[in-house]
């Protein structure tokens, strides 16, 4: 049986349901924006979230997607920094929980965290400290502990990281490890588009990515920037929401309908999407089944809020395929 190794930013998700907009006036939050904040405000924006009940699990996009192949049985690990605190201590424990062996190392800053404030209409305002999570550099991996593992799965947003990414990719390239990389928000994908070209054709053997990440990286749409970015790679998968998804290899390409879930928080879709995409490429399965596995789990979690769901719950998704 294969495994993977993920890395990213290490963040711990707050989410908590508000009955009003108080706690955005509070703190100058425009609602529905994604605003970063230091390390006094994210404290006392965490302590207000902490006393409305908030629920706190592991997030990240690489980690949620390494959480996610988990349960769904295979053998994972992951690495990035937190903090010398009780979230820090959090996050390594809820790995465990979770059946993640924790490769995680320690900062000099907080653990990071992305604090999500739920209006009573369901709209989400995030207020984001990375801490920790952004200390993590070139210097900081070892080597050796690729040599467990026979997938390698990075996100984008360390991409805020040149050396760092490029670094990672290398050793697993020289270990002859499969990489894949989500490539995590499209605003990174135009800030570095150069630079993810030439990585990806360098060491990338898939890269998922959505609608407009896709755009962003190529100028075209999904049909045609598959295409174009299969041409750097082994596998290409652009996910376009209600729409499904497109995954191609070589001159291969399939187009998988999206599931008929109703949504309740899309947080996480993306990440779940590659749990199951990549469970199933490890376990030998054609891209057609490869991509209905990732349909199926996104179509799970986005059903409920957060970004975590029982292995039984995603095993028992992929069974009916």
């Amino acid at each position: 049986m294969k495994s993977i190794l993920g890395m990213g930013n290490a963040l711990v998700d707050i989410l908590a349901i508000c009955k009003d907009d108080s706690l955005l006036e509070k703190y100058s939050l425009p609602k529905g924006s994604m605003q970063h904040v230091d390390e006094q405000r994210a404290n006392e924006v965490y302590s207000d979230l902490k006393a409305l009940g908030a629920s706190i699990v592991t997030g990240g996009s690489a980690a949620n997607a390494i959480a996610g192949i988990s349960q769904l049985g295979l053998k994972t690990g992951f690495s990035g920094k937190v903090g010398n605190d009780e979230l820090g201590d959090f996050y390594s424990g809820d790995l465990g929980n979770l059946g993640v062996k924790s490769l995680l190392l320690r900062g000099e800053k907080g653990t990071g965290r992305a604090m999500v404030v739920i209006s009573p209409d369901s709209e989400r305002t995030f207020a984001v400290y990375l801490g920790a999570a952004i200390e993590m550099s070139p210097e900081d991996i070892n080597p050796s502990i690729f040599d467990a593992y026979d997938y390698f799965h990075i996100e984008g947003y360390l991409l805020q990281n040149h050396s760092l990414i490029e670094t990672a990719m290398k050793i697993a390239r020289h270990r002859k490890k499969i990489i894949s990389l989500d490539l995590a928000s499209y605003n990174v994908v135009d800030e570095n588009a150069g630079f993810l070209h030439k990585i990806i054709d360098e060491y990338v053997d898939i890269v998922f990515a959505n609608e407009e990440e896709a755009k962003a990286l190529t100028g075209e749409e999904p049909e045609k920037a598959v295409e174009t970015i299969s041409g750097l790679c082994d596998i290409a998968v652009v996910k376009i929401g209600a729409k499904g998804s497109l995954a191609r290899q070589g001159s291969e390409t399939h187009r998988i309908a999206a599931t008929d879930a109703k949504p309740v928080d899309l947080t996480g879709a993306g990440d779940l999407y590659a749990s199951g995409f990549l469970y199933g490429l490890s376990m030998g399965k054609d891209l057609e089944s490869c991509a209905g596995m990732g349909t199926v789990c996104a179509g799970e979690i986005i059903q409920v809020i957060g970004t975590k769901l029982s292995g039984n719950v995603l095993r028992t998704a992929i069974s009916k395929l």
